[in-house]
């Protein structure tokens, strides 16, 4: 029997009981609708995390307080107090590769303007903040020198600060806030970044003069952070070591000691995250593939019923002369047509519902087509392994018997 009549015997057989076959078809395309949706998310999460990642700069530099341990138990960073300003100033006078660094003093106050309130994330920096960052202002001007060396009341604050503060038609920039109970003039407004991977609203911030958090909010002569710029992203890995060299020195740490602070890259970020989402990934296409093997299962079990209900069949097309190699392949045939429809309109589902979600998420859609293809290689190979022992089943039935099977 050529491979034509056997397409034609499976489909006229698949057509006859068209509810069951869809029903049969349904585990393998939630399975593989799930595997290319969840690889497809993947993969697009990743790459949104690397463009936002790479749009703050991968020569940026974050210095860290460094954990504090008691016993097996991680207590945090909250009271370490290992950064100073004297640190700063041994990253901007000795670190060679490092073109812009700042300190980081980190605060929160209710900020009141008028009737309106909002929890006002507060960020003591300086000048030079903005630019490590890769903020530019919509209008007004930034933190300067003077400010800084004055411990001026004055602030930049973010688009969602300003527009939770202030009427639409209201300029915030020469306007008096305050801080807590304090007095703040606002001299410049961000543009805006918008939300972040980790759903933290970047335009939510509130930038002051380190001086004035440290001096007339917190009392407090130690920093929460240092944020620094390599001179470029070839020698980001050099500003770091330097930075890391520069600190023990200040801090005076044998070399048996391990760091009391922590430096991390945006390169290491990007690692990182790449990192999570790839095992995050692989661990939903897993728990997907498992529901991809119920749907074989499926196709298996209806494979049985099938050929228990052409018993007769089998046994007439066994009298006029089939053998049981024409048998074998009529039913893998069938079982192979089952899981590769079921496997095409998977795909399909499984891009639509990527596109869906990474529409709404506002991600990169990504479409990997070597999933796709080993989709449809999985698909056909599903068909014919779970489709084998029914069919020699079938191919194995006694001629007498069968025709005689009630």
């Amino acid at each position: 029997m050529n491979l034509y009549n056997l397409l034609k015997i499976a489909y006229r057989a698949l057509l006859r009981n068209k509810t069951r076959a869809m029903l049969t078809m349904l585990g393998v395309i939630i399975g593989i609708g799930s595997v290319i949706a969840m690889v497809s998310l993947g993969q697009s999460s990743e790459k949104s995390i690397n463009e936002e990642l790479s749009s703050m700069g991968t020569n940026m530099i974050s210095v860290m307080r460094q954990w504090q341990r008691r016993g097996a138990v991680n207590m945090g960073g909250g009271n370490t107090q290992t950064l100073t300003l004297r640190d700063v100033e041994a990253i901007r006078e000795r670190a060679r590769h490092v073109s812009m660094v700042t300190p980081v003093v980190n605060h929160s106050a209710q900020l009141v303007s008028g009737n309106n309130n909002w929890p006002g994330n507060i960020r003591g920096v300086n000048e030079e903040w903005i630019d490590i960052n890769k903020f530019t202002l919509a209008r007004g001007a930034n933190i300067s020198f003077e400010d800084v060396r004055s411990t001026a009341s004055v602030t930049v604050i973010g688009k969602t600060v300003a527009e939770n503060l202030f009427a639409p038609d209201d300029d915030p920039v020469g306007q008096v806030i305050r801080v807590g109970p304090r007095p703040v003039r606002v001299i410049g407004v961000l543009n805006g970044k918008g939300v972040n991977q980790m759903g933290n609203d970047q335009d939510d911030i509130v930038l002051m003069p380190y001086t004035s958090v440290m001096r007339r909010m917190l009392s407090i002569n130690f920093l929460h952070g240092i944020v620094a710029s390599a001179s470029s992203e070839a020698v980001a890995n050099l500003a770091t070591d330097e930075i890391t060299e520069i600190l023990r020195v200040e801090h005076r740490l044998r070399p048996d000691q391990p760091n009391d602070f922590r430096v991390w890259t945006q390169q290491d970020m990007l690692d990182t995250a790449a990192s999570i989402s790839g095992f995050l990934t692989m661990l939903l296409a897993i728990i997907a593939g498992i529901s991809l093997i119920v749907g074989g299962i499926g196709i298996m079990n209806i494979m049985y019923v099938t050929v228990t209900e052409r018993t007769r069949e089998i046994g007439l097309r066994m009298a006029i002369g089939a053998r049981n190699r024409d048998i074998l392949l009529q039913f893998l045939c069938e079982s192979t047509i089952l899981s590769l429809i079921g496997g095409i309109i998977g795909i399909i589902f499984g891009l639509m519902l990527s596109y869906g979600v990474s529409y709404a998420l506002n991600w990169p859609f990504m479409l990997s087509w070597p999933i796709v293809g080993l989709s449809f290689v999985v698909c056909a190979a599903i068909g014919m392994f779970f489709g084998w022992y029914p069919a020699k089943k079938a191919a194995g039935l006694d001629p007498i018997n069968a025709l005689r099977y009630e």
